[in-house]
């Protein structure tokens, strides 16, 4: 039997047919609630699941030590209500967890969305019925859920992904990853620690830990291109100009190509002698967080002389922080150029290595064996340890949805449907799966990850009052609309100034993954190109019907 929902008061039972809801969202992190927000707001029922015990998302689950925004603070929150951005003071310019996580949950009583939220609901299964023109949804618990319409807002970062070392099982200690962390406090006093991987999430774990355990040993396969953060408070002054340029910089937002306030620069790195370069780099490195990306030479990821002279100042910036020499250049990358990787942002993480306590492991040279109920063995030996911390990355794009049973026209498993790699029509629909929606999935965002997803949101919400108002219960995207798009998604990939085959935005950091590109290489240029042909050609690369028709599918 269906479990009881709590919707809106009023409910149009012809728009419903045999749902128990018009919309059913699954995941409460901040695609998920804007969702949530903007279905009821448009007057159809809806329902948020999800799988934790508080909303958030990313940033209910991943609360390890040291995690935090690496895009500025009143950049990533909600920006469609003038009040709440008012009444939020974000106190630093990059937030760390826990405020994040409170500004969601007052986002969520602000709107009284609460009373629409099922919490500790994790979704198994999920099949379209052809018949209804419903989708029957199951939980862990045991629950049914019918709905019209599904928006899967799961995220590219909610499946964490531990490597499968023998004997990781054994380990007697503690061992937690960072995209899985407890909400008890990790006791790491007087601890032998492990940190296993060095992308975002371990290169913040590091130096936050560094001073109370005593020993930190990191494990490291490939280093990073890392450069500071340059996080502080945000000034009494400066939240003045927020509020008083609140729709300047919602303007900006709201049309940039990433999705940040950062202006571009004016300049090619040619354009400048040796000398003034040099000065600009210095700039760049004091900079805030992804302006190294979005505010450097214009020409930095195009020009491989450009980008390796940036690369080369950062090396020498690394070798003046660290002191051992042999460990400087361990932490230098050499497999990649500055970009072709997602950079992380640091604070204090190449000054961990000047302390005592704290190692770097090659796992290169020496690689890792199995792990014991007493450590870590490398072929160089065993090291004992309570704590391992797996900062090993997630399963990023598809992970979550091929693993939820998701099943289409025919019975058809997304799993399958994607098996070598995704389909989709602009990153939010595949064909074959109606009323399926997957907006800050596969083929979404290269930039500031709320403003594109929240682009999605927008588009598939008015998608949805578009089918409602002209009395359809089906909307899929054509075969070949899905074609043209993923076409487009691969003819980018190829492009220097998308991320590079060795990073996780290809899947290759997951064994047996088929190597496809997993954002969107056009951009939101392209998605708002697209987006707005699609519309003011009535939704043509969609095909409609309503129950009176049958529902074949589309082409």
């Amino acid at each position: 039997m269906h479990a009881s929902l709590d919707t809106a008061d009023t409910a149009d039972t012809a728009n419903h047919r045999a749902a128990d809801v018009d919309v059913l969202v699954v995941g409460a992190g901040i695609t998920g609630i804007y969702q949530l927000y903007r279905a009821l707001d448009a007057g159809f029922t809806a329902l948020l699941v999800e799988a934790g015990d508080g909303v958030g998302g990313t940033w209910y689950w991943n609360r390890y030590p040291g995690a935090r925004f690496d895009s500025e603070s009143y950049t990533y929150g909600y920006l469609f209500s003038k009040e709440l951005f008012d009444e939020w003071e974000w106190q630093e310019h990059f937030a760390p967890q826990e405020e994040t996580e409170r500004y969601l949950n007052h986002v969520v009583d602000r709107f009284d969305l609460r009373r629409h939220i099922r919490l500790g609901t994790r979704v198994t299964s999920a099949a379209y019925d052809e018949g209804s023109r419903t989708w029957h949804v199951v939980t862990a618990d045991g629950s049914e859920v019918t709905a019209r319409f599904v928006v899967a807002a799961t995220g590219v970062l909610s499946m964490p992904y531990v490597p499968d070392v023998p004997g990781r099982e054994s380990f007697a200690g503690e061992a937690h990853h960072t995209g899985l962390w407890p909400s008890e406090a990790v006791d790491f006093a007087g601890k032998r620690v492990a940190v296993v991987g060095t992308s975002s999430s371990g290169v913040q774990v590091v130096p936050v830990i560094a001073d109370e355990v005593e020993s930190l040993t990191v494990y490291q396969r490939t280093p990073n291109w890392c450069t500071p953060l340059n996080n502080r408070p945000i000034t009494p002054e400066e939240q003045a100009e927020l509020r008083a340029g609140f729709e300047q910089l919602r303007q900006v937002l709201n049309t940039s190509v990433h999705g940040f306030h950062h202006p571009a620069h004016d300049r090619a790195a040619t354009d400048d002698p040796s000398e003034e370069r040099h000065a600009f780099y210095e700039k760049m490195w004091n900079s805030p967080g992804f302006t190294k990306l979005t505010s450097n030479y214009t020409d930095l990821l195009s020009n491989p002389d450009a980008n390796a002279e940036w690369c080369a100042f950062i090396g020498d910036k690394i070798r003046e922080i660290v002191h051992d020499p042999e460990t400087a250049e361990r932490l230098i990358p050499t497999d990649h150029r500055f970009g072709e990787k997602r950079p992380p942002f640091i604070t204090g993480y190449y000054e961990a290595f000047n302390r005592t306590n704290v190692s770097l492991v090659d796992l290169k040279k020496t690689p890792m064996v199995r792990i014991t109920p007493e450590g870590i063995e490398t072929t160089d030996g065993l090291r004992e340890f309570d704590i391992i911390v797996w900062a090993t990355g997630f399963d990023f794009g598809t992970g979550a949805l091929a693993r939820m049973d998701i099943r289409g026209r025919d019975g058809r498993a997304l799993a399958e449907h994607w098996a070598d790699g995704p389909r989709t029509f602009l990153g939010v629909q595949t064909h074959g799966f109606p009323n399926l929606f997957f907006p800050g999935g596969p083929h979404a965002a290269a930039g500031n990850n709320p403003r594109y997803n929240g682009d999605q949101v927008d588009f598939i919400t008015e998608l949805l009052v578009y089918v409602r108002d002209r009395g359809c219960d089906v909307v899929e995207t054509t075969e070949r609309a899905e074609d043209r798009w993923t076409r487009m998604i691969d003819r980018g990939a190829e492009s220097p100034l998308s991320f590079g085959e060795k990073s996780y935005y290809f899947g290759t950091n997951i064994p047996g993954k088929p190597k496809r590109y997993l954002l969107n290489s056009g951009g939101r240029p392209k998605f708002f190109s697209i987006a707005a042909d699609t519309v003011a050609n009535d939704y043509d690369s969609f095909a409609m019907s309503r129950a009176s028709e049958t529902a074949a599918a589309p082409r």
